[in-house]
């Protein structure tokens, strides 16, 4: 990594589209996100710690541990980064295609080299998805096909990795796939080969971290790992009495596009936010705190 975690924390934004697009989905789980920026100030709000002394004591251990490459806080970070990285990527062929359905001269040429958004949002859940488990397994230290932990961990999920996954299933399933997104991914993994899948931009750069040995293998984890989680995905749908609709009036607060252009919200919100990078170094930087605390 080349840069170590206070600097990562004390880089994240206060305010820009990432924070707004957070903020907005308070609605789904009110209270639990606040955008904590900052190393010292993380310290303090996750241990109530006011002792400078203590303080610095709690920073140095977290920054060591996170800087040992035996632990997985490194890999875990690096997986945030990624897959919101090749997700600009796909917000930018997705607008593509859309802009070659109304340009007729381009149009055909451009439709045919971009990838049927539909399918390429719906790999992008999955992948996302399966970034989450693998991660928590990294920061867990457990084996990395650890399904049945992650998904009894989601009970407790809370503060930024609780809003992490709750944008996962507004921005990455509600808003491009519709109301049925659960439906499409699955019938997209469903149909998906690993020939296909190998040439995912997203899984290409992330696939040395996902289990199952080769591509078959891996497809083969990430239906496992969707089937186990669509039915938590369902119930906070439910719950929550969530539609794409609920979601982009919220979404409106800060983005200015009319209510039947919400695969154009999608592409833009692709390119324009790193939700997975951010929320990821508040649980990364949150975690280190706690644990330097049990040790020191």
């Amino acid at each position: 990594m080349s840069k170590p975690i206070f600097e990562l924390v004390n880089e994240l934004p206060t305010n820009n589209l990432t924070t707004m697009m957070l903020k907005s989905l308070d609605f789904v789980a009110p209270g639990e996100w606040q955008n904590l920026v900052g190393f010292e100030n993380t310290i303090r709000a996750v241990t109530g710690e006011t002792d400078e002394s203590m303080i610095q004591q709690i920073g140095d251990r977290a920054v060591w541990l996170y800087n040992d490459k035996s632990q997985g806080y490194q890999r875990a970070m690096w997986l945030y980064q990624t897959v919101d990285s090749a997700d600009s990527a796909l917000g930018a062929a997705a607008l593509a295609n859309k802009v070659g359905d109304k340009i007729p001269l381009v149009g055909g040429l451009l439709t045919k080299i971009t990838p049927n958004p539909n399918k390429a949002q719906s790999i992008d859940l999955c992948l996302k998805l399966v970034v989450e488990l693998v991660a928590f397994c990294q920061i867990n230290g457990i084996p990395g096909d650890s399904i049945g932990d992650f998904v009894a961990s989601l009970a407790d999920y809370s503060g930024e990795s609780l809003m992490r996954m709750v944008a996962l299933v507004c921005i990455d399933g509600l808003i491009p796939l519709g109301p049925d997104f659960l439906l499409k991914a699955q019938s997209t993994l469903a149909n998906l080969s690993p020939q296909e899948l190998n040439q995912n931009p997203t899984f290409s750069r992330v696939k040395e971290l996902i289990p199952g040995g080769n591509t078959r293998g891996q497809l083969n984890f990430i239906g496992d790992s969707f089937d186990s989680v669509k039915g938590w995905m369902s119930n906070l749908v439910t719950e929550k009495n969530l539609t794409p609709e609920k979601v982009f009036s919220r979404l409106q607060n800060f983005l200015e596009f009319s209510d039947n252009k919400l695969d154009y919200v999608a592409a833009f919100l692709d390119m324009s936010t790193n939700y997975y990078e951010h929320t990821g170094t508040q649980t990364l930087a949150r975690r280190l705190i706690e644990r330097a605390v049990a040790e020191i």
